[in-house]
């Protein structure tokens, strides 16, 4: 980025910005990186880990504006995760339904894996889980990463958690994406131990500043 670049800031989310949010989500769904090979539906993703958010908690979203306007990263969240499922069962599941029944036995390929959890939000209520009422999913695309924009993004929402008085918010995470870790472990998350975890990892943090 040179002296005659834009600068990037941090903005509320628009409804403008749902286009390049889903491109992002898709650009580093899979460990990380680009998840196109993995689930061609460029839909799919972003219906299940952006879309929601941006219209059940538009408050809680705000996307890395590149400074011309178009969203390079983001960070979404619920400061309820309790009630986000019950919305995302009520209203969200009978929108999407069509378009991605449920599998009706095993699922036998990426993409009905992801259907599947989409047609199962209670996966996300946890009994350990109960002190980190909020959730959240920040990404940002490769360019943007290792620059302190996710740190900034992530001060933003802990910011407007707390001052929705949300004392803990939670994340699950693929154990096998090691970078994404390393960045959750230098902003303050730590581990909560949750049996049967499978193949996530789950993190907490207070919303307190750093």
């Amino acid at each position: 980025m040179s002296s005659l670049d834009p600068a990037p800031l941090i903005r509320p989310y628009r409804p403008a910005d749902r286009d390049a949010v889903a491109d992002v989500c898709v650009r580093t769904a899979h460990l990380g990186g680009d998840s196109r090979a993995v689930y061609p539906d460029p839909g799919l993703m972003p219906s299940l880990f952006a879309e929601p958010y941006c219209h059940f908690d538009p408050d809680l979203a705000f996307v890395l504006d590149d400074g011309t306007g178009r969203a390079v990263g983001y960070i979404l969240g619920t400061a309820d995760t309790e009630r986000f499922v019950a919305d995302f069962r009520r209203v969200w599941i009978p929108r999407l339904a069509g378009r991605y029944p449920e599998p009706a036995g095993p699922p036998s390929t990426p993409t009905e894996e992801i259907v599947r959890l989409l047609h199962h939000p209670e996966r996300m209520l946890l009994p350990e889980l109960a002190d980190y009422p909020a959730h959240l999913h920040i990404d940002l695309l490769p360019r943007w990463q290792r620059l302190g924009h996710g740190r900034r993004l992530l001060h933003t929402f802990l910011d407007a958690l707390r001052g929705q008085g949300v004392r803990a918010v939670h994340l699950g995470m693929v154990t096998a994406n090691t970078a994404a870790r390393a960045f959750y472990d230098r902003v303050g998350f730590h581990p909560i131990p949750v049996a049967d975890a499978g193949p996530l990892t789950y993190l907490g943090r207070s919303t307190a500043r750093d």
